[in-house]
C-alpha cells in the first residue's frame, strides 16, 4: 500500500536535512525559518483576499512544509516530532470542544468562545493575567484586537460601537493638544491612543481593523499607479507637478476606479 501522503512529506522533510540532503535545509534552524513562517502565513492571507483556490490551496502545502520542517529539527532535537504536534492540537481541541464531543451542550457562538477561554484559563494555570500569552510579534492592529477581545469576556468593555466612537473623539481632541506641544513622545503615546480606539469601534462592529486598514492601502496604490500613469500621458513628470495637479489627478482616480 502506498504510504500516506502525510507520511510521505514527513519523510520528504527528512531527507532534506540528511547528510547527503539539501545544504540549504541541513543549516537551518527555528530561528532561521521564522521569516518564512510569517511569509508563508501572509500568502495565504492574500489567497483567501484574491478568492483564488487553486494558490489557496498551493500556499497552504508551502505553510504546511514548514511545520513539518520545524518538527523535524525538533526531532533530530530528540524534542518532538510531527506526530506529537499532532497529537497535542487533536487533544486540545477534543478539550475544548465539549459542547461537541462531550455532553455539554452550546449553539451560542458567543457562549462558545466564551467557554474556550475558560477551558484555555485552566490549562494555562501558570499565567497570571489574562492578557498572558497573546504572542508579542503579533502585527499592531491584530494584537490590540486580540487585547481587547480578551478583557472584554470578564466584562471590560462597551456595549455597543457607538459608545466606543465617543472615546475616538476624546483621544483625538489629546492628540491634537500633543501635536500643538511638538513633543514627539508625547504626540507618539497619543497618536496610539487613537489607533487603539479605532481598533475598539471597529472590533465592536464586528470589522477586522488589519483587513479594512489592508483594504485602504491596496486603494492608495491603485489610485497613485493610475496617477502615474496619467501623468506619463500628459508628458509632465510627477515628480514636477505641484500639489494641486497631483490632486486633480487623484480625482480623476478616485472618479475612474469607482467606475471598475
Amino acid at each position: 500500500m502506498e504510504k500516506k501522503i502525510l507520511y510521505k512529506l514527513k519523510d520528504i522533510a527528512s531527507d532534506l536535512r540528511a547528510e547527503n540532503g539539501c545544504a540549504w535545509d541541513r543549516k537551518q534552524t527555528f530561528s532561521s525559518l521564522k521569516p518564512y513562517l510569517i511569509e508563508e502565513a501572509y500568502e495565504v492571507y492574500d489567497a483567501i483576499d484574491n478568492n483564488d483556490p487553486e494558490h489557496l490551496k498551493e500556499e497552504l502545502g508551502d505553510l504546511l512544509y514548514q511545520i513539518y520542517a520545524h518538527s523535524q529539527i525538533a526531532s533530530e532535537m530528540d524534542l518532538f516530532d510531527i506526530d506529537d504536534v499532532a497529537d497535542g492540537i487533536v487533544s486540545k481541541l477534543i478539550r475544548r470542544h465539549p459542547h461537541v464531543f462531550g455532553d455539554e451542550n452550546i449553539t451560542d457562538p458567543e457562549k462558545v468562545k466564551e467557554r474556550w477561554e475558560v477551558i484555555k484559563k485552566t490549562e494555562k494555570s501558570g499565567r497570571e493575567s489574562i492578557l498572558d500569552g497573546i504572542p508579542s510579534h503579533l502585527p499592531a492592529l491584530v494584537k490590540a484586537h486580540r487585547v481587547q477581545e480578551k478583557v472584554s469576556h470578564v466584562g471590560f468593555d462597551w456595549e455597543k460601537p457607538e459608545d466606543a466612537a465617543a472615546k475616538i473623539d476624546e483621544e483625538l481632541a489629546e492628540f491634537r493638544e500633543a501635536m500643538a506641544s511638538g513633543v514627539k513622545e508625547k504626540i507618539t503615546e497619543e497618536a496610539g491612543d487613537v489607533l487603539f480606539s479605532i481598533v475598539n469601534v471597529m472590533r465592536l462592529a464586528g470589522i477586522d481593523s488589519e483587513d479594512a486598514l489592508r483594504k485602504t492601502i491596496d486603494k492608495f496604490i491603485n489610485r497613485f499607479k493610475y496617477l502615474e500613469k496619467q501623468s506619463e500621458k500628459n508628458g509632465r513628470s510627477i515628480k514636477k507637478m505641484n500639489i494641486d495637479e497631483m490632486e486633480e489627478l487623484w480625482q480623476q482616480a478616485k472618479a475612474a476606479l469607482a467606475r471598475d
